[in-house]
C-alpha cells in the first residue's frame, strides 16, 4: 500500500510518545521513588491496584525493572517482613536482575544456577505469600527461559497451570509461555504459533489474547533478521506481514478482541504494549483502514517493541500515521 507507505515532508511531523508506563502517572511517581529508595509510595500503590490483574501485573513489571537497580525493594521487605506485595515485588525484581546478568554475559552464556534457583525460590515464597495473585507464576514463566535446556515440561505445565487457575487469560504469562516455545529460546516456529494459536482460540470476547499470534510472528521475524546478522533483507522474507495466513489471523485477532469492546471506551495503560503489537501488524500488512482505527485509538502513546525491531520506531509510528492519513495534532481517543 503506497499510501501506508509514503512519507511527508512537511513540518511539525507527529512526535510519539514512548513513556513506558504508557500514561500511568501513578506509576511513573511509584518508579521514582523506587529509583530514589523509597517504596512507601510503591506500597500505596500496590494496595490501592487491588486484584485488578491486568492493570497489577502491567505495574509489577515496570516497578521491577525499576527496582533492579537499588535495594529498595529489600529495604521494604525488612521493614514489612508480612507485607505479600513486597514478596511479590522482590521476586519480580530477582527474575529482572538475573536476566540482567545474562544479557551482560552475552547470547549463548550458562546463567548461574544458584542464581537461577535463587530467583526461582523467591518466586515460590512470593506465591505463598500471595496466594491469590497470577505475578509469582508470570515470574517463574519468565525465569523458565534463562534455564539451560529449559525445565523440565511438567515443571512449565505446572507453573502454567496455577497461573491460569489465577487469571486464565493473563496475557503477560502466556507471552512469556510464548517466547519459551520459541526458536530463539526452547523451541520452534512451529511449537510457538501451536501455542498462540491454541491460547488465541480459547479467549473470550474482548480479550487481548489473541494478539499473541502477531507477538509469535514478530518474534519470528526477529529470529530470521537477527540470523541473517546485518547481511541485507531476508530472501524470501517480504511478504511475512501479508502473506495471506498472516492477514487473515490479523483480522481474526482485531474482531475477536476490538470487535467486542465497547465504543468509546479508553485504552488503558496496560493495554498499550498489545494494541502496538496489533497496529504495527496492520500497518505492514497494508490493512489502512484497521491500521487507521489502531493508530487512532492509540493516539501519541507508542511502545518500543515491536517497532523496535523492523527499524526506527519513532520514524516508523509517525509515517504510518501519515500514511493513514492521521493529522499530526490527532491524539486518539484514548
Amino acid at each position: 500500500m503506497a499510501a501506508l507507505r509514503r512519507r511527508s515532508s512537511r513540518p511539525g511531523r507527529f512526535v510519539p510518545d514512548f513513556d513506558p508506563d504508557c500514561g500511568d502517572r501513578a506509576l511513573t511517581e511509584a518508579r521514582h521513588d523506587m529509583v530514589i529508595g523509597r517504596w512507601q509510595g510503591v506500597r500505596d500503590l500496590l494496595r490501592a491496584t487491588g486484584d485488578d490483574w491486568p492493570r497489577r501485573t502491567h505495574r509489577l513489571r515496570l516497578l521491577s525493572h525499576a527496582a533492579a537497580g537499588s535495594s529498595t525493594v529489600e529495604a521494604w521487605r525488612a521493614a514489612e517482613p508480612g507485607n505479600p506485595d513486597a514478596a511479590v515485588l522482590r521476586a519480580a525484581t530477582e527474575v529482572v536482575r538475573v536476566f540482567d546478568a545474562a544479557i551482560a554475559a552475552g547470547r549463548g552464556s550458562v546463567v548461574d544456577r544458584g542464581r537461577l534457583d535463587a530467583a526461582v525460590d523467591a518466586c515460590l515464597t512470593a506465591a505463598d505469600a500471595a496466594p491469590a495473585d497470577p505475578m509469582p507464576w508470570v515470574s517463574l514463566l519468565s525465569v523458565a527461559r534463562l534455564h539451560e535446556g529449559g525445565v523440565p515440561r511438567q515443571r512449565l505445565r505446572h507453573w502454567f497451570a496455577e497461573l491460569r487457575h489465577r487469571d486464565p487469560y493473563n496475557t503477560e504469562g502466556h507471552a512469556q509461555v510464548l517466547r519459551y516455545w520459541s526458536a530463539r529460546w526452547h523451541g520452534t516456529h512451529g511449537a510457538m504459533y501451536d501455542f498462540a494459536r491454541d491460547a488465541a482460540g480459547v479467549a473470550p470476547p474482548g480479550s487481548p489474547l489473541p494478539v499473541l499470534v502477531q507477538i509469535a510472528r514478530v518474534e519470528e521475524y526477529r529470529y530470521v533478521v537477527d540470523g541473517a546478522l546485518g547481511r541485507g533483507p531476508v530472501r524470501g522474507f517480504d511478504q511475512h506481514w501479508k502473506h495471506e495466513l498472516a492477514v487473515t489471523e490479523l483480522r481474526r485477532t482485531h474482531a475477536r478482541w476490538l470487535g467486542a469492546r465497547e465504543p468509546g471506551r479508553p485504552v488503558a495503560p496496560e493495554e498499550v504494549p498489545d494494541l502496538n503489537y496489533l497496529a504495527h501488524a496492520a500497518c505492514y500488512a497494508g490493512q489502512v483502514e484497521m491500521a487507521r482505527e489502531l493508530l487512532a485509538l492509540l493516539g501519541a502513546r507508542a511502545a518500543w517493541v515491536p517497532w523496535v525491531y523492523t527499524g526506527e520506531p519513532e520514524e516508523q509510528f509517525a509515517r504510518f500515521r501519515e500514511g493513514v492519513g492521521l493529522g499530526g495534532t490527532d491524539r486518539g481517543t484514548g
